[in-house]
């Protein structure tokens, strides 16, 4: 039996201005009990995106906002652990891969089930076979708008999957995905690849129902979601809050036997300002903030960045460096700048050190002095990498090279940079500042929505812009496929995905694709080095900087993920009882 504590959590999740009064009387009561292990059931979390997401439905989510959403919601054939990111069985029991490395069969876990939804007859949702996979799969390998993962997982890798892809749909669906029986899919490679599983951890390969499709169709999917995850998409008031509450039907238990997940919901919110969040944070109506607004890091940390300090001394601090970084993306094909000798000059105009010392308070892990790839990947040396020191006599020279000594002559530029101020802001305010001290160019900051910035960036329609990325799994692999040639379309009005700067080079594919047809991570390391040293060469972006996460914590959240990927896995969250005097609202 389990131990109910005689005082409450009433968990109350408000909806701006959306919400009658009668409905406000009809909160629903949820308590913390125990469970085994010293964990606890109940609560809901509140968490604050600075960024509203893009797009949910799996075949295109192409932002780290919309995955932290659905990783919730959706899962696949694995997952990641929270602790050192190695992979884990999610929707199967077992798996095998024969003596070629090429032949996967995967076991599908049995009595797991879809979330309830009108799609299903009856509302009910069904459970989960291996036939849900060959649909996903299959669909993930046929050329639409909505899909920009097929690069990126299934493309020159499984059989059959690139022909289906460029010739259309055939009546048994890509050649190398099969069903053998209810619980029973088979995946066949062209050749071995070392990363496979990892692809099967990536939202990109996330199972849904057809029924989703057949009554919402992609673009439906877009603020909807059915999954199998811990928890259900109930609500979303676009660009104010996304409401999570948990999934009661959920297959998953921890390692005490605990049926997860321990929340009854989770309360995503999307204010943009950091000060404003913090603000929130602090009169207790978020248990986490995620990123620290930097003005504010010599507030809140010690001079070493190590420990919290005064007023902040009640909460909890996170930090890990990050498999993340960013840069500003160039556009390789544009009038501006075609010449890499201008964006060479660019890379060493900018003192990345000043940036990160000056303008984020030293929040960041490292410069950006290396490559694309960040400094956080055991046995992949990025000292090796020849990147962009800063350097203005190089920039210099190389300007007047191009033809533009002194800057005369160089067209109007503009920089796409997301809205909402901030850090980004001012790291571009100082590289506007920079760039006009340096080489005499005058840099326009335009700042549009995060899903404005997305759409121009990807049909092409910007000279430079701000960019971030962060490992879909972790490997160098991750971060170059930013620059594979073959992804860029043919066209300049179509779409190009996540090769935005549309750099091409053929010996870059040709070494990138060798390296992932490695027998062996050194092997296959090795010749990324040699491929990331070729595209620096190139200079398709400008490296700023690698990231570390600050983040801090209510006293009383616990079991919170922290990995360098930034993969959330919100299944394990518990509240401690000493949050049992919280007060909130929660959806029916």
């Amino acid at each position: 039996m389990k131990k109910i504590f005689l005082t409450p959590l009433i968990l109350i999740l408000c909806f701006s201005g959306c919400k009658k009064k009668s409905e406000e009387n009809n909160n629903k009561e949820t308590v913390i009990h125990q469970a085994k292990g010293g964990r606890l059931y109940g609560g809901v979390f509140r968490i604050n995106e600075t960024s509203y997401f893009k797009n949910l439905f799996p075949h295109n989510i192409i932002d780290v906002y919309a995955h932290r959403i659905a990783n919730q919601v959706y899962e696949g054939l694995f997952k990641y652990s929270q602790e050192d990111l190695s992979l884990k069985p999610c929707l199967i029991e077992t798996y095998s891969v024969d003596s070629t490395g090429r032949i996967f069969i995967f076991k599908i876990k049995r009595g797991v089930y879809f979330h309830d939804d009108p799609c299903f007859p009856n509302g009910v949702g069904r459970e989960l076979k291996a036939k849900d996979f060959k649909f996903c799969f299959d669909l993930l390998c046929t050329k639409d708008i909505n899909n920009q993962g097929f690069s990126g997982t299934f493309k020159n890798k499984v059989v059959g999957a690139t022909k289906y892809y460029d010739t259309g749909k055939t009546e048994n669906g890509v050649e190398g995905i099969k069903v053998v029986d209810d619980y029973t899919l088979q995946i066949e490679l062209e050749k071995p690849y070392l990363p496979f599983l990892n692809v099967m951890a990536s939202p990109f390969t996330f199972v849904f129902p057809r029924e989703a499709i057949e009554k919402y169709g992609a673009a439906g999917l877009r603020a909807k979601a059915i999954g199998t995850g811990p928890f259900i998409l109930k609500n979303i008031d676009e660009d104010i809050s996304v409401i999570l509450t948990k999934n009661e039907k959920y297959h998953g238990v921890d390692v005490y036997g605990n049926k997860l997940p321990f929340l009854d919901a989770i309360k995503i919110t999307f204010i943009k300002d950091q000060k404003t969040e913090l603000f929130e944070f602090k009169k207790g109506n978020l248990d986490i903030i995620y990123k620290l607004p930097t003005e504010h890091i010599i507030d809140i940390l010690s001079s070493e960045n190590s420990t919290l300090q005064g007023e902040y001394k009640k909460y909890k601090l996170q930090r890990n460096p990050e498999m993340s970084v960013f840069f500003y993306d160039f556009l390789c094909i544009g009038k501006t700048f075609y010449n890499k000798k201008i964006r060479q000059a660019f890379s060493y105009a900018i003192d990345k050190r000043k940036i990160v010392d000056f303008v984020l308070n030293g929040s960041a892990f490292e410069p950006g002095i290396y490559g694309i790839t960040p400094p956080t990947f055991k046995g992949y040396d990025v000292s090796k990498i020849s990147g962009y020191s800063y350097d203005q006599e190089k920039a210099r020279r190389l300007m007047s090279e191009a033809g533009f000594p002194g800057g005369k002559g160089f067209p109007k530029i503009v920089l796409d940079i997301d809205e909402g101020g901030g850090i980004h802001k001012r790291v571009a305010e100082e590289i506007q500042k920079q760039l006009k001290e340096i080489l005499n160019i005058h840099l326009d900051l335009n700042f549009v929505s995060f899903a404005q910035k997305v759409e121009k960036v990807s049909m092409g329609n910007y000279d430079i812009a701000r960019q971030g990325w962060i490992a879909d799994f972790p490997s160098p692999e991750n971060f170059l496929w930013l620059f594979y040639g073959k992804d860029v379309p043919q066209k300049i009005n179509e779409m190009s995905y996540p090769n935005s700067s549309r750099y091409s080079n053929p010996e870059f594919d040709k070494i990138y694709e060798a390296a992932l047809a490695a027998p062996n991570i050194q092997e296959s390391y090795s010749l990324f080095m040699k491929a990331e040293n070729m595209v620096m060469a190139d200079a398709p972006v400008l490296v700023l900087w690698y990231d570390e996460s600050y983040r801090i914590l209510q006293q009383y959240v616990l079991n919170f993920p922290n990995n360098p990927m930034q993969y959330r896995d919100m299944s394990e969250v518990y509240f401690s009882k000493s949050d049992t005097t919280q007060t909130a609202k929660v959806v029916k």
